[in-house]
């Protein structure tokens, strides 16, 4: 088996010539029974060549060479620090107090589209205003939260 060995690794490296020595292996046992083989060293390397194909069709179906592997930096994750979670505190409570300048009808309707979820449709029903002017309002309760946040 040195010789199929070294047959495989000139082909596909010797880390994985020695699992495919292991399946050559495993092919000429289960055909132990069979008198008909003639030269035994021939037959090995026939199903040497065998597995080598049948190895290169499941990587072509598996397209093995366009893996990339799982690193920890393909998915970084961001520490969460007492100073993280402060300044994530002293920035909900700046929007809060933004959200609390906004005129009553403008401060509504951004509540009910940000966080009901509700369309423009139905908040425009809900007001017996039109959706262009919840559009507005949005709009502008947008600009003013952007202005007090960035600040």
């Amino acid at each position: 088996m040195g010789a199929v060995r070294d047959f495989l690794a000139r082909r596909v490296g010797l880390q994985e010539a020695e699992d495919m020595v292991q399946e050559v292996a495993l092919r000429l046992h289960q055909r132990r029974g069979d008198n008909r083989i003639e030269s035994l060293e021939s037959y090995a390397f026939q199903v040497a060549r065998s597995v080598l194909t049948d190895r290169w069709r499941r990587e072509a179906v598996r397209q093995r060479e366009a893996h990339v592997s799982l690193e920890d930096y393909h998915h970084p994750v961001e520490e969460i620090s007492p100073a993280r979670v402060l300044e994530g505190k002293q920035r909900l409570a700046s929007v809060m107090v933004s959200l609390r300048d906004l005129p009553d009808r403008t401060r509504q309707v951004f509540v009910l589209h940000r966080f009901e979820e509700m369309s423009y449709a139905a908040i425009a029903s809900h007001f017996g205003i039109s959706v262009s002017a919840v559009e507005k309002h949005i709009m502008k309760a947008i600009r003013h939260l952007s202005a007090c946040v960035g600040e």
